[in-house]
């Protein structure tokens, strides 16, 4: 996937950038620039190369450093070049070498030019890394927000940024795809317009694409057309890990949580490239996981006792040249630990298993009376947390909204009685507004082809690949299953320019509103599975449950991106 690697690209962009200058160098980002950079590329690693000093552009240092040359990383938006001119006004450092995550105004260039009165910038560039590479294949853009059904309410600050992001993706990958869109939906359709007329206006920046046999294919989704994703139990490493604790830019916040006392556990890392456990396991399930994380310790344990047999100088001189290396096994030994027996604890203290079994039969399975047993089961279960409850219902008033209104009305009085406040309660209510059938393009239960149910169903079952865990499939597995047979819908999916007819071989997919590790990990295995296609994936966020339902709690209809 070398042409469609999104991690790949982003951190070839930071180390072109950082190597071309030589001698001594400050990095000055802004704050997503910086977050950007930390995604592909660990502090460690930026300081070997000749980098001393790491800022905020808008936190600059008021000491001259004149032994200094400065590289400037930053979005092209209107308080960056504020923060710039006024550096360069009052310059710092010997030399300025100046590089913008996107497209750079006409206007800007002036404006910087008219700045530079020491003369002191030696480059302007245009590096297009303005989105965060969580791996290879899949990228955020870190806004919280979900897509309003009306273009009406839509902040029109935020749709530019989800046009700005996608740009960059498409010309980091060195790609012009045709556009397709879900069609119900008018903030996707005005992104759609907004990338094309980009794409257009830029015309000579596309220009520059790789071609290809098949155009390569964007594919611009709403997240309204599959809530069900967002809402389930997960059982993959990474997946678990940003439900549970929540993942923010490979960062794992676990202060919080009992027992974690050393302060190199506070904060932990998971990323691919600075982990070689976490790269190797993110996609595995939890069952799994925990054999491989006991290997994982019975190798250090190993490692340890020949450690602890040191009796000569050529022992000594073996064990000093390992000790780096060991010590940083120790802290990935230690880190692992800590997280897997921490989703364990939670799991059994709050029945995960039995929660995940009854929404799986919520999202697979069509059988109203079981469904409605099942919820009330979990409603009485004195372990599960009301949050827990209130997704459970939430799944149940999504596949059930037609015919099980008077049960969903026994279900919130229940929540009601257990103590639910009325904000967690209108939730619910919020979830039909916001995603009920009448507001979905696709059939997400199922039920009207129960045929195709059952066939998929059996097949799974006869090669053993049935899991009650993880029987759920996102929208998007069939979506790109389509896609590979060149049969995806136009009258669900239109073109919105000129296109070719042949299956395309590279194709980005974007979610308004934000996307999952579930989507993830359903894009991995097509990837693997479809070597002759290569797909990637991003969304506006990586939803967890929590973040999902607080998104639709904080607003219907208004895009809410804090500053």
């Amino acid at each position: 996937l070398e042409q469609m690697n999104v991690f790949h690209v982003v951190r070839e962009y930071v180390l072109r950038m950082i190597n071309d200058v030589s001698g001594m160098k400050v990095l000055l980002f802004d704050h997503e620039t910086m977050a950007i950079v930390s995604m592909v590329l660990s502090q460690s690693e930026i300081l070997s190369r000749n980098v001393f000093l790491t800022e905020l552009l808008e936190n600059s240092t008021q000491e001259r450093l004149a032994h200094l040359k400065a590289l400037v990383f930053v979005r092209p938006v209107a308080a960056n070049i504020k923060a710039l001119k006024a550096e360069l006004h009052d310059p710092h450092y010997s030399e300025y070498h100046l590089f913008f995550s996107n497209i750079l105004k006409t206007s800007f260039i002036e404006d910087i030019a008219l700045a530079d009165q020491h003369e002191m910038v030696r480059q302007v560039q245009e590096f297009f890394a303005d989105f965060y590479a969580v791996s290879p294949t899949l990228f955020s853009l870190n806004l919280p927000t979900l897509a309003p059904h009306s273009i009406r309410d839509v902040a029109m600050a935020d749709v530019d940024r989800i046009i700005e992001g996608i740009t960059s993706c498409c010309l980091s990958l060195k790609k012009r795809p045709s556009i397709r869109f879900q069609k119900n939906s008018a903030v996707v359709e005005h992104v759609a317009k907004g990338v094309l007329s980009r794409m257009d206006r830029e015309r000579e920046l596309f220009h520059q694409a790789r071609k290809s046999e098949s155009p390569p294919l964007l594919l611009i989704l709403d997240r309204r057309d599959d809530p069900v994703t967002p809402l389930l139990c997960q059982w993959t490493y990474q997946a678990m890990v940003h439900e549970l604790f929540g993942i923010t830019n490979n960062r794992v916040a676990m202060a919080s949580v009992p027992g974690v006392k050393s302060r190199d556990l506070q904060e932990i890392v998971l990323a691919v490239h600075q982990d070689e456990f976490f790269a190797t396991n993110w996609h595995t399930n939890f069952g799994d996981l925990c054999m491989r994380v006991k290997e994982l310790v019975d190798g250090y344990q190993a490692k340890h006792k020949s450690h602890e047999n040191i009796q000569t100088i050529a022992d000594m001189q073996r064990f000093v040249e390992h000790y780096p290396e060991y010590r940083r096994m120790a802290g990935n030994v230690s880190k692992h630990v800590t997280v897997v027996s921490e989703i364990s604890r939670i799991i059994e203290e709050e029945s995960l298993m039995e929660v995940s079994a009854v929404e799986q039969q919520l999202a697979c399975a069509e059988n109203h009376s079981d469904a409605v047993k099942k919820v009330f089961e979990v409603l009485m279960h004195p372990r599960v947390t009301l949050d827990h409850k209130v997704r459970v219902v939430a799944l149940f008033a999504l596949h059930y909204e037609s015919q099980g209104r008077i049960d969903l009305e026994s279900m919130i009085d229940r929540l009601k009685l257990l103590g639910v406040d009325p904000p967690r309660l209108r939730v619910i209510n919020d979830l039909l507004e916001y995603a009920g059938a009448s507001k979905r393009g696709a059939d997400l239960f199922s039920s009207k082809n129960i045929f195709v149910s059952f066939t998929k169903t059996f097949h799974r079952e006869l090669l053993g690949a049935s899991n009650i865990y993880t029987e759920h499939k996102p929208l998007l597995d069939n979506i790109l299953e389509q896609i590979s047979k060149n049969r995806l819908k136009e009258t669900l999916y239109p073109y919105l320019d000129s296109h070719s007819r042949d299956r395309p071989q590279d194709v980005i997919i974007f979610f308004v509103g934000g996307t999952t590790f579930e989507e993830a990990l359903c894009v991995d295995q097509f990837n693997k599975n479809n070597p002759n296609m290569r797909v990637v994936l991003g969304g506006t966020t990586i939803h967890n449950c929590k973040s999902f339902l607080g998104a639709l709690k904080s607003g219907l209809g208004v895009f809410d991106v804090p500053h």
